[in-house]
């Protein structure tokens, strides 16, 4: 008998989670196949099996928590017949998985197959099922993708505790005394882990509810009617119509010392077991900012380093420098303008960042680096060059508005497109391609997605910002009105920040809007809905809107631009 041992746990640590448990008690396996995947701090982790045998046992169970030196399985070592036929596949970490073909044959025909389960894919299936398509779902990992797994629902929950934990911080000056206030990490990443499994078990129920065939297995796209379905019980698709969902991945920096052990991703910052006292994040968009903020609510000492001359450069600059503003003020520090070279460990395990900024070579010091430059587009189960398939200026899947590929009967959504890198537009790009598969024409337009950025505070932005409406030589006003001045923020204790809305001079046509407050991505869906459906900026002066609430700040700032907030003055 061989004991199948977790040896130890990539990137440190004593322990792992078992997300994953490829075989099952008394089915033959062969030396290099695939038995467990574990999730360690660092990144996943699969174990294989050394011997061709029989699982005789398995002593554990997903989702248990794995300590390094703790038995696995049990293989029975015996000759396993060699009658398959084998298939390497090398997935997007570089590593090579060996597959059974031995069983070949087409399996059930669909009218859409989707390659991907997160926001995209997920929900272009449902969109298809309504429609009376017969919908088959791949995805080799988790339904909701990066976004509901390892993105924007485990970093709210975060975003979320942290809020909790500053109000606490408050309760004095409300009246409350709390005079040992302290924060338990592991239960505050429990009740993240607790809010995904219950979303992802939400989505599984929706693929039983609307008949969607789900296979939980890697998918090769073989061509435009073809999946391959690269698991034990190998097996092939056909479908009508395939949509490639396949997402992004995190980017890195083709530096030195970008590969140390405690250089992470954004995944693995969200599985940390514990918090570095210091944290370098280099990269300061969107992901960068949000976990900056996120670290520094829980006493981490954060540096931002930026190569662009402000952080979240895609947001007015206004906003961005109000962001800073805070950031420097709750203790983030932040260095724009600093082009990353490279990363070096020192000799007590901490990590140097060495960045050049105005010629010359500076350094930041801390016990863990998070890389956070941007996703890249993933290809994992789709070869573009073998295909066919053409690509845009941005690397990603090239797509009309309808999201059709170069090739027909071939359509691409979300991540994987890299025109905007959001969950929301990745949904609705589903429901566009589902919508054109089912005959109806509909066509995806860009001009008004809503941008949410969860960093304390919020900021939200939609349409053109005043930066854009220059550049375009647009004759436009602009209206402002801070939080400081809106009762409902006072109360709360969330004054920080303002609202800044654009309209067009001669039509008085509002064309975009930027926030930076409490609740700023809940308050973004009336201004998206007034630049969507092209209020004037009279039509929201004229709207009553409810007293106390934060939302009477568009109401202000709708009444700046008229001529004059009634509750500020400039």
């Amino acid at each position: 008998m061989i004991e199948v041992i977790l040896d130890s746990v990539e990137g440190g640590g004593s322990k792992a989670k078992l997300i994953r448990i490829y075989k099952k008690e008394g089915e033959a396996v062969r030396a290099g196949d695939t038995l467990f995947e574990l999730e360690s701090a660092k990144n996943n982790m699969k174990i294989s099996a050394t011997v061709d045998g029989i699982i005789s046992r398995i002593e554990v169970v997903e989702g248990e928590e794995i300590k390094a030196g703790e038995t696995l399985a049990i293989i029975k070592e015996e000759t396993v017949k060699d009658t398959k036929e084998e298939k390497s596949f090398k997935d997007d970490k570089g590593q090579t998985t060996v597959y059974d073909k031995k069983k070949k044959e087409p399996g059930e025909k669909y009218d859409i197959a989707i390659l991907g389960g997160g926001p995209g894919g997920y929900v272009a299936a449902i969109k298809a099922a309504q429609l009376g398509a017969k919908v088959a779902l791949i995805e080799k990992d988790k339904l909701g993708g990066t976004c509901l797994n390892w993105g924007c629902i485990p970093t709210k929950a975060l975003v979320r505790s942290a809020e909790i934990y500053k109000d606490f911080s408050k309760a004095e000056e409300n009246g409350f005394n709390v005079p040992y206030l302290t924060f338990n990490w592991s239960k505050i990443q429990s009740r993240k882990d607790k809010i995904v499994k219950r979303l992802v078990g939400g989505i599984e129920q929706l693929m039983d509810v609307h008949g969607i065939d789900v296979f939980n297995t890697m998918g090769s796209l073989m061509d435009k009617n073809t999946i391959e379905l690269l698991e034990d019980k190998y097996s092939i698709i056909k479908a009508d119509n395939i949509i490639i969902a396949t997402g992004s991945k995190p980017s890195g920096l083709p530096i030195e010392g970008a590969d140390l052990p405690g250089v992470i991703d954004s995944k693995a910052a969200l599985s940390l077991e514990e918090l570095p006292p210091r944290m370098v994040v280099v990269g300061g968009g969107i992901i960068g900012m949000e976990f900056a903020f996120i670290l520094a609510a829980f006493e981490v000492e954060v540096t931002v380093v930026e190569y662009l001359d402000q952080v979240v450069e895609s947001c007015d600059p206004e906003i961005s420098q109000e962001l800073t503003r805070l950031a420097n003020k709750k203790g983030v520090r932040i260095v724009t303008g600093a082009r990353v070279e490279k990363i070096g460990q020192g000799v007590d395990q901490s990590y140097s960042v060495f960045f050049n900024k105005d010629g010359k070579e500076q350094f930041a010091t801390a016990d863990k680096v998070l890389m956070a430059v941007g996703r890249q587009p993933v290809y994992q189960g789709v070869n573009p060059g073998e295909l066919g398939l053409e690509l845009n200026e941005n690397g990603g899947i090239k797509v009309n508005d309808r999201m059709e590929t170069n090739i027909p009967g071939i359509y691409a959504i979300g991540d994987v497109t890299n025109k905007i890198q959001l969950a929301h537009v990745a949904s609705h790009q589903g429901v566009v391609a589902v919508k054109n598969i089912m005959g109806d024409d509909s066509r995806m337009d860009y001009t008004v997605v809503p941008s949410a950025i969860f960093t304390d505070p919020e900021i939200a932005e939609v349409g053109i910002c005043q930066r854009a409406a220059e550049k375009k030589g647009i004759d436009f006003s602009v209206g402002r009105f801070p939080f400081m001045a809106n009762g409902k923020a006072l109360t709360a204790g969330h004054d920080e920040g303002f609202i800044k809305l654009i309209s067009e001079k001669g039509s008085g046509q509002l064309i975009g809007g930027s926030i930076i407050g409490t609740h700023a991505t809940d308050l973004l869906a009336e201004v998206t809905l007034a630049v969507k459906n092209k209020l004037t900026v009279a039509e929201l002066t004229e709207t009553i809107h409810a007293h106390p609430t934060t939302a009477e700040v568009i109401h202000e700032a709708a009444l700046d631009l008229a001529g004059g907030a009634l509750h500020y003055s400039r």
